[in-house]
């Protein structure tokens, strides 16, 4: 039996998100944490060494498209539970901790094992292509802000 592919449209590519997302962001919540938590540790994680405590709110405001006071907590929430601290020496300045290292490790690893599972059978051209695709898409959708903006009233 073949399936006819629905066309990649917002709504298809809304529904494969939102699906993708409920199911993975059940895993920072079993260790305690929030989706936006994870995201926001991961960057620190990733980084060469400490982060700018304003960039990485900035960078995690962008990801998620979502309010720079909402990530400012996210960041302070982090903070408090110690999973990135203050740099000894900059304290504009956070670096991931041991406690969000191994956290981020074991979170990463669980997600991974997840998405294995979600993306078994799909062709590496099937996911190149819906990556270049999803690329433009995501790219023209960050750019429509500031082209709104420029649209004279009317």
């Amino acid at each position: 039996m073949t399936t006819t592919a629905p066309p990649a449209d917002g709504r298809a590519i809304g529904l494969a998100h939102y699906a993708s997302r409920a199911v993975l962001e059940s895993v920072p919540a079993h260790h305690g944490i929030t989706f936006q938590q994870s995201v926001t540790l991961r960057l620190a994680a990733v980084a060469d060494g400490p982060v700018d405590r304003a960039r990485l709110a900035g960078d995690v405001t962008g990801a998620l498209k979502t309010g720079r006071p909402e990530v400012q907590g996210v960041v302070d929430g982090l903070i408090t539970a110690g999973l990135p601290a203050p740099d000894e020496h900059e304290h504009a300045l956070v670096r991931i901790t041991d406690a969000g290292r191994k956290l981020h490790d074991t979170t990463s690893a669980e997600t991974k094992a997840i998405a294995a599972r979600i993306y078994a059978g799909i062709t590496s051209d099937e996911l190149a292509v819906t990556g270049r695709g999803l690329a433009l898409v995501t790219e023209r959708a960050n750019r429509e802000p500031a082209a709104a903006a420029a649209t004279p009233d009317q």
